[in-house]
């Protein structure tokens, strides 16, 4: 079992920044792949950026450039460094540990980007 943790969400204007975190439970955090996924209402939830164990990272093409996924082994941590939000990323964001199928999921931070 991983039980995660995330927080960092909040209130931003459009062109601002939040990091989150995504704090996990358990010794074997370093073997999973990581993943951050975000559902806006009305709309499917889908993933922003995720990690490997190796470190190889994979982004959405709505995020690129402006978006960092990192992770601390050492901390059992996860990030999302978001840079130039715009209104469009106002969603509940959460942290999945080992895939969308059989992974575990965390409770979600929202993100809300308005002026």
């Amino acid at each position: 079992q991983v039980r995660l943790v995330e927080s960092g969400g909040g209130l931003v204007q459009p062109g601002g920044s939040l990091r989150l975190s995504c704090a996990a439970s358990g010794s074997r955090f370093s073997i999973y792949a990581m993943g951050w996924y975000r559902q806006a209402p009305g709309k499917q939830r889908e993933l922003v950026a995720d990690i490997t164990s190796g470190g190889t990272t994979n982004y959405a093409d709505s995020v690129k450039g402006r978006f960092t996924i990192s992770r601390d082994n050492a901390k059992n941590t996860v990030y999302l460094q978001m840079n130039s939000l715009k209104p469009e990323d106002t969603a509940v964001y959460t942290c999945n540990a080992g895939g969308a199928v059989l992974g575990y999921w965390g409770q979600g931070t929202q993100v809300t980007v308005s002026s």
